[in-house]
């Protein structure tokens, strides 16, 4: 049986006013045709990956096809702004990122849409959990001792930067472990492990899923987590929270978004199924496998969230100088 929500009433002083025929007409089953998922990164990068697999699971769930339009450029703005204009419909849905809605604000200096007004908040998808590791030459081998060597040898730790958000998440260690760290920014993940493991750097942060292999092989040496959390991907690398920087909890994340004014009805009804989906045992191993931890929860839950992390970011983004390039 189709899985779909049916709306008796919309715009119901209208309806009221137009009589019976006019209700029978405008009522209408959710959804009755395809729905757009614009994606504001590449094809082939973390979103994006994430996004088609989410997309295929609700297409075979709604039966209906939820195709993926990616929508890259400045920062996710493009695909964001697209998304914040198109009708409130429920056929057009925003896979939000912390860069979207949470770091772009304090980045760019004219923002084309409100990343906390022009939206309706669906679905918390997942986090994507970063790792801060060594070289293997570095003698500290743990953050404990990472941070006492910092504040010995003040100026003599350098981090590689491949990612705005490895640069926030810099930051905040510096503030928490009350020791300096140095960015050295990078083009990428690939630059930054060759000179990791060339012992050219000391230092990198980076997703776990880009470090996992470097990790496999031996070549680097995982520090911690940047999650509250444990990820299950990799139990036994604490996070920065229980290696000795107390209160650190950040990282990435994806959440599903819709223009600001859609209906309550078509908000519950798809906050249920991705819920449901990020409740599946494959399409959760698949994600961990992806380097994200599923995490789900309300609408209501996840608005809460956007707009505290807005304010985290944000304050990062500001003492950190960070400006769109």
């Amino acid at each position: 049986m189709k899985s779909s929500l049916t709306f008796a009433a919309i715009a119901l002083y209208g309806i009221a006013a137009a009589g019976p025929a006019a209700a029978q007409a405008t009522a209408q089953a959710y959804p009755n045709k395809q729905i757009r998922l614009v994606v504001t990164g590449t094809p082939g990068q973390g979103t994006d990956v994430l996004s088609r697999l989410i997309a295929q699971r609700l297409s075979e769930r709604v039966k209906q096809q939820v195709f993926v339009d990616n929508k890259p450029g400045a920062g996710g703005n493009i695909g964001a702004d697209t998304a914040a204009k198109a009708p409130p419909d429920g056929y057009t849905l925003l896979m939000g990122t912390n860069a979207t809605h949470a770091a772009n604000a304090a980045m760019y200096a004219n923002m084309p849409f409100d990343p906390l007004k022009d939206f309706t908040f669906v679905a918390m998808v997942g986090s994507l959990p970063m790792m801060l590791s060594a070289a293997p030459s570095l003698p500290a081998s743990n953050v404990r001792e990472l941070v006492d060597a910092a504040k010995a040898s003040p100026g003599t730790l350098n981090v590689a930067i491949p990612s705005t958000s490895a640069r926030v998440m810099l930051q905040l260690f510096n503030q928490l472990a009350k020791a300096e760290l140095f960015p050295v920014n990078y083009k990428g993940s690939g630059p930054a492990f060759i000179d990791l493991i060339g012992g050219r750097i000391q230092l990198t942060i980076d997703t776990v899923s880009a470090s996992l292999p470097q990790v496999a092989a031996g070549k680097i040496k995982p520090l911690a987590v940047t999650t509250g959390k444990r990820f299950e991907a990799v139990p036994n690398v604490p996070t920065l929270a229980e290696a000795g920087v107390p209160g650190f909890d950040l990282a990435p994340w994806n959440a599903l978004m819709a223009p600001r004014g859609t209906p309550r009805e078509i908000v519950n009804f798809l906050n249920g199924h991705i819920v449901a989906i990020l409740a599946e045992p494959d399409t959760r191993k698949r994600m961990v496998e992806l380097g994200i931890q599923p995490t789900s929860g309300t609408p209501e839950q996840l608005e809460a969230f956007v707009h505290s992390e807005a304010q985290k970011w944000g304050g990062l983004v500001r003492q950190a100088k960070i400006v769109a390039e």
